[in-house]
């Protein structure tokens, strides 16, 4: 305690459950200011993963289906995962098989961007697939 007023610093200490207990003499205000750097450092260089939704309908067409994947690429370049939905109404629940055609068709134009994270599979009256970017 001597040491450290002389010196005009604070006693820091480490390890208080360590016999004896650590002590360290350092500046505290300048400590703490470099460990706060640090975490803001670490929390700079993290990538947020966000989950993207795309809607599609059963009966859809070719060109609305290619800008809607054109779109998927989009969000996989960026990083982020996308949720590929086909909303099923009325009678359209008694035919799925066209639902999972339109899941494969958007999958084969999505192509290199994304891979299949969970495959398609019906929850209700969605079929829900989900794709994740392509890691380098």
């Amino acid at each position: 305690m001597e040491i450290a007023n002389e010196r005009k610093l604070d006693l820091v200490n480490v390890a208080p459950t360590a016999k004896p207990p650590v002590c360290k003499i350092l500046d505290y205000g300048k400590y703490k200011y470099e460990i706060a750097k640090k975490e803001k450092e670490a929390k700079k260089n993290q990538k947020i993963i966000n989950i993207k939704e795309i809607r599609l309908s059963p009966n859809i067409e070719t060109h609305d289906l290619t800008t809607k994947a054109n779109r998927a690429i989009e969000f996989l370049g960026d990083g982020d995962k996308v949720k590929v939905a086909v909303r099923f109404r009325g009678r359209e629940m008694g035919h799925t098989e066209m639902g999972r055609e339109v899941l494969d068709d958007f999958v084969k134009l999505v192509g290199d961007a994304g891979i299949i994270e969970k495959p398609a599979k019906l929850e209700g009256r969605n079929m829900i697939m989900y794709l994740a970017p392509k890691s380098e």
